[in-house]
């Protein structure tokens, strides 16, 4: 199934939870974010994408004191990579969302209730990205220590000097 037949097929099943199709050299889907699981859920049962290859995150700002490379505004964009089995075919969906801050971490809900692979894939953009999924049976840190502070793979993140007691930059 094309990518094209793909986003109409779920236009039809879940109306306007499904937003635009953006075709690229890797075409992808966007979903709303209240929609991700529903919309995960029937890929996996009734088009068989029964695999997700990767659950990950982008963020798209400029670092600090960069000019800006892209028209919109700073966001993040939450990315599923899926599959069949036979490896037949593969589709990127992506739920945009907005940056939000250390206070006020963006959210989408877990899929880990439909792949429960998504378990350990949501605990590294969480750790690393801070993208918090509502719903995780276990939303910790996996790559860094509990008491880190931020996350890592943002744009905007700042290293610490130091951290326990060892030099960092």
């Amino acid at each position: 199934m094309n990518a094209d037949t793909l986003h109409a097929r779920l236009r039809d099943e879940f109306g306007d939870a499904v937003r635009d199709l953006h075709e690229a050299t890797d075409p992808w889907i966007e979903v709303n974010a209240d929609a991700i699981a529903n919309v995960l859920r029937f890929l996996r049962d009734e088009i068989g994408l029964r695999h997700l290859n990767d659950l990950t995150a982008v963020d798209f700002a400029p670092r600090p004191g960069e000019e800006a490379k892209f028209k919109e505004e700073p966001r993040l964009e939450v990315v599923y990579r899926l599959s069949d089995l036979p490896l037949t075919q593969s589709h990127t969906l992506k739920v945009v969302l907005p940056r939000g801050s250390s206070d006020d971490l963006p959210e989408v809900p877990t899929a880990s209730g439909v792949f429960p692979v998504a378990e350990w894939h949501e605990r590294e953009t969480y750790d690393l990205l801070g993208v918090r999924f509502a719903g995780h049976p276990n939303l910790t840190r996996i790559l860094t220590s509990d008491d880190w502070v931020g996350h890592p793979l943002r744009k905007d993140y700042e290293m610490p000097e130091e951290y326990g007691g060892i030099r960092c930059r």
